[in-house]
């Protein structure tokens, strides 16, 4: 164990921290229902994108694209196209002033701008979100308890543990101990203080990662000096062809087995797939999660936009220089490290727990850990405070307690934390890995939510009918392909999966009647979408002289291709930097700086504009 007085010192500090922040904003969160779940819509739009991007810098993620970048060197940088990252790019430049109109607290309550209070399927619609949105919180829950554990056993070994604890523990189970106590901390300060503690204590992490990912950055371009990495041909270079074409054969034998488990090899495949994938699921909004809950708790639509944006410009440079950093040091050290796992299996998740442990200076190692425990927490409690919203908005105070107090909203807010955190404990004890679980997420689940998504923005026929069947189709499909096929091949049966749900949403609507008028022309004339609205349009303008629909689609599409250029160059641009590619870099910089210039007249000087 390689942890100093003074390493352990800055961890404790941090972790004592978070109960303070918790018990600060006690009172503060107390005050209502909007102040506990969204910060009393009063946070500025740089705190919560900040925030935001804070949730994203989650350990699992890290420990999982660090691997990536290992085994797949540039090219790894498309694989978080699995999410999609580009998302952010769509909700920055339109969706999320389209989703912060509504002035709902959730998602489920969202529906109810769009498709009425009362009617038909609306009671089922209402359901179904919350099941969605409960099944992919308590996912993420499972998926960062599953990767601290992993995380934390490489720096405190369990034979140093042992002695101390009055049960035995089977080695498949020693991370999730170790996830269990870390887990307690998030818990605390989240449950206590709301959304304000939330958006303080990422705003702390994300501080200390800065310092840290800037200090190794350092470290890793010297050690680089007089050194030349032992990769394949193809391992600097973004671009790729049909297939894969990296062998590792006779330098690390065993990451050819890495890419065969993944299922990249025929890359251009996976990345039409990928693409084709993403695409629908950027279109259909955010998901019911931390962050759709950082979206509602902005100030007012243009703020949500900025949010958006801002997260991919304060998170993607400083993740990435983490990410290559780890890398080279794995590189370079490979042969001194022990990646084995309690089974004896070689798991690459574990290069960036290693590489900390191993290679880096005392404080140093300190700041990460206290970073990543932190990026864990925020993850952790983001979500955390999504599901409670959902639990407590959406069926206790609609079907339980309507006319519930205060004191009991914020006591079941309580309750609600420390059942949620304890399901999310319990599903981590079955899950196999990071990445398992991440490929059911975003291959499986999120599959069976984008059709009927996608049609609630921009089909005025579509009806809560259409919103249940198509889902409650798509979430069944996602469990019955999650059981037959293995995870690393579910993108392949995306096509399918969302035939599917299409069928469950297109039919769903035309064999039940369209959603009253009267909502549908006041969701038109308030969120201002573009697509299939012609007869509501009608009606609205026939209302309404002086109202202008909106007429931005070509606008829009174009600032996304541009704006997900911009946001690989965000990515890329430390790994050239660290890996000293001197031409790319420089490249990359000047195509940024004119994506930058063309943003800044047709998106940013137009943001009150559609």
């Amino acid at each position: 164990m390689k942890l100093h007085l003074l390493d352990v010192a800055i961890i404790v500090l941090y972790l004592l921290s978070t109960i303070f922040i918790g018990l600060w904003y006690r009172k503060k969160a107390r005050e209502n229902k909007e102040s506990y779940m969204l910060g009393g819509k009063l946070l500025p739009w740089y705190k919560l994108g900040l925030s935001d991007a804070s949730d994203m810098f989650d350990i699992s993620g890290t420990m999982w694209m660090v691997s990536l970048c290992f085994v797949y060197g540039m090219k790894s940088i498309w694989i978080p196209w699995l999410w999609p990252v580009f998302n952010q790019v769509f909700l920055m430049m339109y969706l999320s002033r389209w989703l912060r109109r509504s002035n709902a607290a959730t998602g489920a309550e969202w529906l109810a701008t769009r498709f009425g209070k009362t009617g038909s399927g609306v009671g089922e619609s209402h359901m179904v979100v919350i099941a969605f949105a409960l099944l992919s919180c308590l996912g993420f829950l499972a998926y960062g308890f599953i990767g601290l554990g992993k995380f934390i056993e490489i720096f405190i070994p369990w034979e140093l543990v042992k002695a101390y604890v009055p049960f035995n523990v089977a080695p498949q189970y020693v991370p999730h101990i170790y996830g269990i106590v870390f887990t307690l901390f998030a818990m605390f300060y989240s449950i206590l203080g709301g959304m304000h503690s939330i958006v303080l204590g990422d705003m702390i992490k994300y501080s200390i990662m800065t310092v840290a990912c800037i200090w190794i950055g350092f470290i890793a371009a010297n050690k680089l000096i007089g050194h030349n990495l032992n990769v394949p041909n193809g391992w600097y270079s973004p671009f790729f062809g049909k297939n894969l074409g990296m062998g590792w054969t006779g330098i690390i034998n065993e990451v050819n087995q890495k890419i065969k488990d993944d299922g990249y090899s025929l890359f251009g495949l996976f990345f039409m797939m990928m693409t084709f994938k993403g695409f629908f699921a950027a279109l259909a909004g955010p998901a019911p999660n931390y962050d759709m809950q950082k979206i509602l708790s902005t100030r007012s639509p243009e703020e949500a936009s900025k949010m958006s944006g801002f997260v991919s410009i304060i998170l993607l440079p400083i993740r990435y220089s983490l990410i290559v950093s780890l890398t080279v040091l794995g590189l370079l050290y490979y042969n001194e490290m022990n990646l084995k796992d309690a089974t004896g299996a070689i798991d690459f998740e574990r290069i960036l727990p290693a590489v900390i442990n191993n290679f880096l200076p005392v404080g140093l190692v300190g700041l990460l850990l206290a970073g990543l425990l932190g990026a864990f927490m925020s993850t952790f409690s983001g979500t955390m405070n999504a599901a409670q919203a959902y639990i407590v908005n959406d069926i206790y105070l609609k079907y339980v307690n309507p006319t519930a107090s205060t004191k009991k909203i914020i006591a079941m807010n309580y309750l609600v934390g420390v059942v949620v955190v304890a399901v999310g404990v319990i599903l981590g004890f079955f899950v196999k890995d990071v990445n398992s679980v991440l490929q059911w997420i975003v291959s499986a689940l999120y599959g069976g939510y984008i059709a009927s998504n996608v049609l609630k923005w921009h089909w005025w026929r579509f009806n809560a009918n259409g919103f249940f069947y198509g889902m409650l189709a798509g979430i069944l499909s996602s469990m019955v392909f999650s059981l037959l096929i293995p995870s690393g091949e579910l993108l392949y049966w995306f096509p399918l999966l969302f035939l599917i749900s299409m069928a469950g949403s297109v039919i769903g609507s035309y064999v039940t009647p369209a959603t009253d008028m009267e909502v549908l022309k006041s969701f038109y004339s308030n969120v201002r979408p573009w697509g299939f609205w012609e007869p509501v349009k009608q009606l609205v303008m026939a209302d309404d002289a002086a109202f202008v629909p909106n007429k931005n689609f070509k606008l829009n599409m174009f600032n996304v291709v541009v704006g997900t250029v911009g946001q690989l160059c965000l990515t890329i641009l430390p790994m050239y930097l660290i890996l000293n590619q001197k031409l790319p870099l420089l490249v990359t910089i000047g195509l940024l700086a004119i994506i930058m210039m063309i943003l800044k007249r047709t998106w940013w000087n137009k943001l009150k504009d559609y």
